[in-house]
């Protein structure tokens, strides 16, 4: 039997993010991780071999739609659906929850509901609340101020006999705490309701399991998963047949997943797919996991949590120690139950004046709303340029954390706490 350990060897994965040879350093990767090599080979590979349509009867059409199925089958390993037609690929987590919301339109009559949370990015809330145009209710589960938490005792008196359709975020993009999608996943279905997940900030950090915990519908950027600008719906399957096709009229509703991919996916970017997995099994073999592709897959994202955890606590030190900073959400990682996205303010500060003063030390990070703009409102931290925000990966390294602290420090002032 191999034996795990929990180092991620950073010389390993350097050699397949060529990015990172550059001067740069990125803690900016909520908004967009760089891309690994073995993605980048695949969509050349299929620009140079196979760059035709699907559906021909000709050799070279049929390679395309291998690969297509191939892409398919990777993000199927990657988040471990039940068959590859659960994955639908589309442009953006934004346009996926777009293509979704008006594919459930001629399920819901007026008078259905549908919860969405302060907490989610946007793009799991525009979508719906646009609904309201046909009649459906909008209400809000609030999180707790205080511990920033969704509490399952908010969210039980909004459903009634008439929800359908609960939204809400597996990791907040400004709060990064991890939430217990499982558990709401048994509470929603208990209640005759369905669960919409936005995974786009726990994606690059734990791995996915849509079947371990019963989830509807699982969505999240591929470009924030060290993959290029694209994205994957995972639906069950059954329920992807429900819904109204977003393609031709003689795409019927049993043309799973096509019909919800108006025009094609982009082929290249799907085939992509394959390079990122590869990565995964890669560095999950490289700590000493075995077994099939995805057992390697879990091994790898345990030792990302392990990298991740150390980040995290270097950073929550720092800041956690200064007397003139806020930080918003969890100032601890107690059970690893937060990802290293963290936003944070100082006392008497611009987020953007301090964010564009870290350029010139070779660091990239970023300030504002993030998208998040109810939540930031909410937690009534929108004014100075909104928050600034720090958001690393398996990639950054202690070392990188200390050069942002000391950088941060020279620009904003010593400030210890007493």
């Amino acid at each position: 039997m191999t034996k795990m350990h929990s180092k991620i060897d950073p010389e390993f994965v350097g050699a397949h993010f060529p990015a990172l040879n550059k001067d740069w350093v990125f803690c900016d990767n909520a908004g967009g991780s760089q891309i690994v090599k073995g993605a980048v080979d695949k969509i050349s590979e299929f620009l140079l071999e196979k760059n035709v349509q699907i559906g021909g009867s000709y050799a070279v059409s049929q390679a395309a739609a291998a690969a297509l199925m191939e892409g398919r089958k990777a993000a199927q390993t990657l988040v471990n659906a039940a068959r590859p037609e659960e994955i639908v690929f589309g442009p953006s987590t934004t346009a996926l929850m777009q293509t979704l919301a008006g594919a459930m339109r001629s399920q819901l009559s007026p008078g259905d509901e549908i919860i969405v949370t302060l907490a989610d990015h946007e793009s799991n809330i525009g979508p719906w609340d646009r609904l309201r145009e046909f009649g459906i209710v909008i209400k809000f589960w609030p999180f707790d101020h205080e511990t920033y938490d969704l509490r399952l005792e908010d969210l039980e008196p909004l459903m009634t006999d008439r929800t359908r359709l609960v939204c809400v975020t597996h990791v907040s993009n400004i709060l990064g705490h991890i939430n217990p999608i499982a558990e709401f996943a048994r509470f929603i279905h208990e209640k005759g309701a369905r669960i919409c997940v936005d995974a786009v900030a726990y994606a690059p950090h734990r791995a996915i399991d849509v079947q371990a915990w019963d989830v509807d519908y699982y969505v999240f950027s591929l470009y924030k998963c060290y993959g290029p600008h694209t994205a994957i719906m995972y639906g069950k399957y059954d329920l992807l047949g429900e819904l109204d096709g977003m393609y031709h009229y003689f795409y019927g509703k049993d043309k799973v997943p096509g019909k919800l991919e108006p025009g094609n996916p982009n082929y290249e970017l799907a085939y992509s797919t394959v390079g990122v997995v590869d990565y995964l099994v890669a560095l999950g073999e490289s700590v000493g996991g075995g077994g099939s592709r995805r057992d390697r897959i879990c091994a790898a994202y345990d030792a990302i949590t392990v990298q991740e955890d150390a980040l995290t606590g270097r950073l929550l030190d720092w800041l956690n120690a200064r007397n003139d900073c806020r930080v918003i959400g969890k100032t601890t990682n107690d059970g690893s139950a937060r990802v290293p996205t963290i936003a944070f303010k100082f006392d008497g500060q611009n987020s953007g004046e301090v964010a564009r003063k870290m350029d010139d030390y070779g660091i990239a990070i970023r300030f504002g709303d993030f998208h998040a703009r109810r939540l930031v409102e909410n937690l009534d931290e929108a004014g100075d340029d909104g928050v600034i925000r720090v958001s690393m990966v398996h990639y950054n390294t202690l070392e990188q954390v200390d050069r942002l602290c000391g950088a941060l420090g020279e620009i904003v002032g010593s400030n210890a706490a007493a």
